[in-house]
């Protein structure tokens, strides 16, 4: 089973490299790693082209945002299972697309996710927020409900007969395609119990009060549009991020 991971980059050259080795550190070898940088002009690019290798596909053109380069990633990719790495993050461990790999060999899964944790921009092993996302059951969606998206690995065949992100979102298409994906599509998910990947905090959706407030009205859209309820749902996804602040005192950063 070929595994292609998509990254969509722009100016990242502080953690790019990392993400790419992160990418070229697992023991599962049927790898391709796509990325799609958006024109970068800080030194990404040349830091991108100093690490790859024979597994690595760069492509650099102006895109739309990221998820107007996460498609193009996925158009580009060859592999039965896509996820996706974004430039500032990294796997929790070596063996993660082992894990995914060997889940996907149940036909009947047509999606994989874990467990996420955020960590400090500055320090990957200074642990901030722990996203226990749990097995997923369809009524957990009206609840606010999602898997973490840097930890869903899905076939070929969902984005064929599903699409990809809806680029009219700004931030919330990730949100936006699972909720198609799982309501409408009724695709099957494997939940994996462990940490996959560790996102730095400091995200395009919480940088500024304007881009908090426009993620909301996004999420508002995105419930209504995929027919999974309304403003309760809304609010339910929101106050459920609370409990990933109180972090399991077994949990030891990796």
């Amino acid at each position: 089973m070929k595994i292609s991971i998509v990254t969509a980059v722009y100016n990242r050259q502080g953690t790019i490299g990392e993400a790419i080795r992160s990418v070229q550190a697992q023991n599962y070898r049927n790898v391709e790693h796509l990325i799609q940088d958006g024109g970068s002009t800080d030194g990404t690019l040349e830091i991108v082209e100093s690490l790859a290798n024979s597994l690595t596909y760069v492509v650099s053109v102006r895109d739309a945002g990221i998820y107007d380069a996460l498609n193009r990633g996925i158009a580009r990719a060859s592999g039965d299972v896509i996820g996706v790495m974004h430039s500032d993050d990294l796997f929790a461990s070596d063996n993660i697309l082992g894990k995914v790999a060997l889940a996907f060999e149940d036909n009947k899964i047509d999606g994989v996710y874990g467990d996420l944790q955020y960590v400090s921009a500055s320090d990957p092993n200074q642990l901030i927020r722990y996203w226990r996302s749990g097995p997923y059951e369809p009524r957990l969606l009206g609840r606010g409900w999602m898997p973490p998206h840097p930890t869903l690995y899905l076939r070929r065949s969902v984005f064929e007969r599903l699409g990809c992100y809806d680029t009219s979102y700004q931030i919330a298409a990730d949100y936006d395609a699972i909720l198609r994906w799982l309501n409408f599509g009724k695709i099957s998910l494997c939940y994996i119990p462990e940490v996959m990947v560790k996102m730095r905090v400091g995200g395009e959706s919480n940088r500024s009060i304007e881009r908090v407030i426009r993620k909301s009205l996004e999420d508002y859209s995105a419930i209504r549009r995929n027919g999974v309820g309304g403003l309760g749902v809304l609010i339910q996804k929101n106050t459920s991020k609370l409990k990933q602040f109180l972090v399991p005192h077994d949990i030891i950063p990796q």
